[in-house]
């Protein structure tokens, strides 16, 4: 599944999967485990936050690498972090880090003097995706008084870009194309899929060797909290969006003194049993409802798209598709693989729609090519594309057992197919190398907070969020003691701070500037629908130009 793309034309469309807990299986807690978290690992994070904060960051100009095209106000640097935290004084790894300088300046009136509040980090979910761009949002109007206010933070996790990545396959043989994508597998399908899940979670090991069972959610949040230090903070103020709302919630729990404000923007279901597997079901439920949602919305707009009336019509309209792309790939590289993964992210984002409809519209009336262009992989971002899929398998397969029984995943799928086929078997195939994992499973922290133990935190959801589906944001609050969650109905935007949401912003706004929460639980009415416009140019928006940065299997 994708991470949260912030709001924004310098937003990302990165990757997350929010899966969950199994129903068997699995192998016992490691060290590293949340058992673990109170003796060996905790006195590790303490002596390399004493290290960081005395070694600061030295930031200077960004490399290509590390932000493209980076303006002189944004500079990067490096933060090393313990490999393991059992042993701080062992193996360190560097984190690369973003940051754009508290402008100051009230952008509503040029000659008042804004008092900066410290740091404002950032982090897109995945896992797998880096926040390095996150600074960038500074110039927006969006952003601008945020961006007064706060140093903006973003930084590339453990494994992810720079900070000693991580590699499973070799990128020239990542992005295939065309590829198959049946509602229905076969039991034939089924085994070359095991057969693949199997060589996969063999290449991660044999490519990353005994480093890839440090690589885990509660190590991101302990990396965060040396973060923090080389920031030379005492409290933090974050925004984590998607799984990054999961080591935020993560980090509230180990460190909640640590802690001055925190929003969590689509949150995961933090709740134990459903670390990841269950999670995984959970979401490829949402995605079928949300499909309805777009198929309706292109069946109004019959007299734009001509891909049918009803939303019947529209599903067989994208079945015809899917299915004359099996017999010939578009262009030569655009199966039934990439047509889904293509309208999957119309899920997370609905003005992905027009772009969507117009392009299968085009294609079913005798013009590929601007499916072609939306869906082709792009040969340019497979190492970063492969880089992402091989973190987020590393910390969601080593966060938390799975069923090691294919049995398991096949019963559960099957049964879920019948009434979701949109996402259900390309969602397993993606998380099936946990069922055959190498390294160590630990036992999900148990996140929760008593009264006054943390700042309050404010949570932002979409009803309709697929990705993240509205009862986790449920979960979280209610594992949060004094946390307050704003909903806007009716949408399901995957993401929504600094949105078009109006009514969205004014909390955001209001807290992160002034640290005020509504009292109770708020709601805000959902932003308009994306205005259908067949004239419209259909290519690639900035934000699927980013999309490779975490991708699928």
């Amino acid at each position: 599944m994708k991470a949260a793309a912030l709001y924004s034309a310098a937003g990302s469309l990165l990757l997350t999967t929010l899966a969950a807990a199994p129903a068997a299986g699995g192998t016992p807690a490691a060290p590293g485990s949340p058992a673990a978290s109170g003796a060996a690992e905790l006195r590790g994070t303490a002596v390399a936050v004493a290290r960081a904060r005395a070694a600061g960051i030295d930031f200077g100009p960004c490399s290509r690498a590390e932000v493209p095209q980076a303006p002189a106000g944004v500079r990067c640097g490096t933060v090393s972090v313990p490999l393991d935290y059992a042993h701080p004084g062992g193996r360190q790894i560097r984190l690369t880090v973003s940051r754009a300088r508290a402008t100051q300046k009230d952008p509503r009136n040029s000659k008042r003097k804004v008092p900066r509040q410290g740091v404002l980090v950032y982090n897109p979910g995945g896992p797998g995706a880096s926040g390095m761009y996150f600074p960038l949002v500074g110039t927006l109007a969006e952003w601008k008084q945020v961006a007064a206010a706060y140093d903006l933070i973003g930084y590339a996790p453990r494994g992810v870009g720079r900070s000693a990545p991580l590699s499973c396959v070799d990128p020239k043989h990542f992005f295939k194309g065309p590829t198959a994508s049946p509602a229905h597998p076969s039991d034939a399908y089924k085994r070359q899929r095991v057969a693949r899940a199997k060589a996969y979670a063999r290449g991660c090991a044999e490519r990353s060797g005994s480093k890839l069972g440090f690589y885990t959610s509660l190590n991101n949040a302990r990396d965060l909290d040396v973060l923090r230090a080389a920031l030379d903070e005492d409290r933090l103020t974050y925004l984590g969006a998607s799984y990054g709302t999961y080591f935020g919630a993560l980090y509230a729990s180990l460190f909640p003194s640590h802690v001055r404000r925190m929003v969590l923007d689509s949150p995961v279901n933090p709740a134990p049993e459903r670390i990841w597997y269950r999670s995984n079901l959970d979401q490829s439920a949402a995605f079928e409802d949300r499909w309805a949602d777009f198929r309706d919305w292109i069946a109004r707009h019959d007299d734009v798209y001509r891909l049918g009336a009803t939303p019947a019509k529209v599903q067989r309209s994208y079945e015809t598709a899917r299915d004359r792309l099996a017999k010939k790939a578009a262009g030569g590289k655009v199966g039934p693989g990439q047509l889904q993964s293509t309208f999957l992210s119309a899920g997370y984002y609905d003005d992905f729609w027009p772009s969507r409809a117009e392009a299968l519209s085009a294609y079913l009336h005798g013009d590929p090519r601007p499916l072609v262009r939306l869906a082709a992989p792009d040969p340019g971002s497979a190492a970063e594309a492969e880089n992402g899929s091989a973190v987020y398998s590393a910390v969601e397969c080593n966060d938390a057992s799975w069923p090691t029984d294919w049995k398991v995943w096949d019963r559960d799928n099957t049964r879920l197919a019948r009434v979701a086929p949109f996402e259900t078997w390309d969602n397993a195939w993606m998380n099936l190398p946990c069922a055959y994992w190498p390294a160590p499973r630990q036992r999900p922290l148990d996140v929760r907070t008593g009264p006054g133990e943390l700042p309050p935190v404010l949570i932002l959801a979409a009803e309709r969020d697929a990705a993240a589906p509205y009862p986790g944001a449920l979960e979280m609050n209610r594992r949060l003691a004094g946390s307050v969650l704003v909903t806007e109905r009716d949408a399901g935007t995957h993401g929504i701070a600094g949105g078009p949401n109006k009514c969205v912003n004014g909390h955001l706004y209001a807290y992160l500037l002034e640290g005020r929460l509504p009292a109770r639980h708020a709601s805000c009415a959902p932003h308009p629908e994306p205005v259908a416009d067949g004239r419209r140019a259909v290519g690639k928006t900035q934000r699927d130009a980013l999309k490779g940065k975490a991708g699928r299997h």
